[in-house]
């Protein structure tokens, strides 16, 4: 029994203290302090979305060379071997050759054939120029898809940096009401052990604080949630925090008047550039379809090396060359309606992409008023939380002198000390929205 105990703590020892001094020899992560500038930069450089449309648009932009290259000449190059049964040759008599022969079909079983062919579109009814502008337009609507994933992803990173600063402003807050919330516990007891209070109290302030250590807790979890998204969108090693260097308190700028807004609004918001130009897509792809019905006129030509040559007569077992040179016309006269199809699903595509721009721009005004709104109400929200705190402060500043001197009871102390908490947190919450109502005014504006 004494050998198996020894052996078990052999083994524990062998598995767990490797792992020890692994994890001891693991480097640790320093604190990444990062302003929201540095948060935007860092986001944009490491996301995989952004990274995605930049790839999308990669392809478009090569989608425009392979449309313009389709109307250069096309040279190609190809070769082949034939075998075939024997066959009786044909020949004939030659004249004045004493007898001989001529031999014109001769049996020659094995056949090479060599090509260099040469083919030019020089007029296609205009459907080639009308896919190079539908590519160009796709390369074009890709570049602003890849601005409306740029933008959208700033909003996340605000959206995620402005969260854990409210969260560490809350812990803060919750932190200082726990250590009032203690204190009040230690005076209640001292009472009690006077003499001067009922157990009652001891127990109202001991409730009292159990409740800010669940919500500390809380706020501690909503934190480490924040931080954990915000070091995923900038690319932060794993394990490694980050720590946002903002500060709430710093002054909001006023917004320019509304017309403005909606006018810059126009002009910069990207996803109204992709409505424009999937108009602007389906319009070509229209003009391609209907360019089908037209005649395709192109130039031919080549150099045949062969053995034998079928251009050459008599047939021969050498290898000869020849060569050819023509023009080539193709009409179709009748297609069983694909391009009739084709141009009507273009023009209703167009009728879509068009409906879709008027209603962006009906809405996008609307958007940026609201988005107005939610910064002078932001700004109306933190002066009331500052009028708040000052009153809970002053409060909380009288109560505690009147409970010195024995007026009131304690729980009026602890009552005051929870208005006072709840107007850190709602001047807390008041200037982070704001922060949040300036940053989804900027993606509103398309900035």
């Amino acid at each position: 029994m004494r050998n198996l105990v020894g052996w078990a703590l052999v083994a524990v020892w062998l598995v767990g203290v490797p792992g020890l001094v692994r994890a001891q020899e693991q480097p640790v992560q320093p604190v990444l302090r990062l302003s929201l500038a540095d948060a935007r930069a860092r986001a944009l450089e490491t996301s995989h979305r952004l990274a995605e449309a930049r790839a999308r648009e990669a392809a478009t932009l090569a989608g425009v060379d392979a449309r313009v290259a389709a109307d250069r000449p096309l040279v190609s190059a190809n070769a082949g071997y034939t075998r075939t049964n024997h066959v009786a040759e044909f020949a004939v008599p030659a004249a004045g050759a004493g007898g001989l022969t001529r031999i014109l079909y001769p049996d020659v079983p094995d056949n090479y054939r060599t090509r260099l062919d040469v083919q030019w579109p020089i007029y296609t009814g205009g459907r080639t120029d009308a896919l190079v502008r539908a590519a160009r337009a796709e390369a074009d609507a890709a570049v602003a898809e890849t601005a409306v994933t740029r933008a959208d992803l700033r909003l996340e990173v605000s959206r995620a940096f402005w969260a854990v600063v409210t969260g560490r402003a809350a812990v803060t807050v919750l932190e200082q009401a726990l250590v009032r919330a203690e204190a009040n516990v230690a005076d209640a007891r001292a009472r009690l052990n006077a003499g001067l209070v009922p157990p009652n109290e001891v127990a109202t302030a001991e409730a009292r604080a159990a409740r800010q250590r669940m919500l500390l807790v809380e706020a501690r979890n909503l934190r480490d949630v924040s931080a954990a998204d915000l070091a995923r969108l900038v690319g932060a090693a794993p394990g490694q925090e980050v720590e946002p260097q903002a500060v709430l308190e710093d002054a909001a700028t006023a917004p320019a008047a509304r017309d403005v807004l909606a006018v810059e609004a126009r002009q910069q918001r990207a996803e109204r550039t992709v409505l424009g130009l999937r108009v602007d897509l389906a319009s070509a792809n229209r003009a391609a379809a209907e360019a089908t019905r037209r005649p395709q006129l192109a130039v031919t030509g080549g150099v045949d090396y062969a053995r034998p040559n079928p251009r050459i007569f008599p047939r021969a077992d050498r290898w000869d060359d020849s060569w050819d040179a023509g023009v080539s016309v193709n009409w179709s006269l009748w297609d069983g309606g694909r391009a009739a199809a084709d141009a009507a699903q273009a023009t209703f595509q167009g009728e879509a992409a068009r409906q879709r721009l008027l209603e962006f721009d009906s809405g996008l005004s609307v958007e940026v008023t609201q988005r107005s709104l939610e910064i002078a109400s932001g700004q109306a929200a933190v002066a009331a939380a500052d009028e708040g705190v000052r009153a809970a402060t002053e409060a909380r500043r009288v109560v505690g002198e009147r409970f010195s001197a024995g007026v009131i009871a304690q729980s009026e102390v602890l009552d005051a000390d929870l208005d006072l908490l709840q107007a850190q947190l709602d001047r807390t919450r008041a200037l982070a929205n704001l922060r949040l109502a300036e940053a989804r005014l900027d993606r509103a504006i398309g900035r």
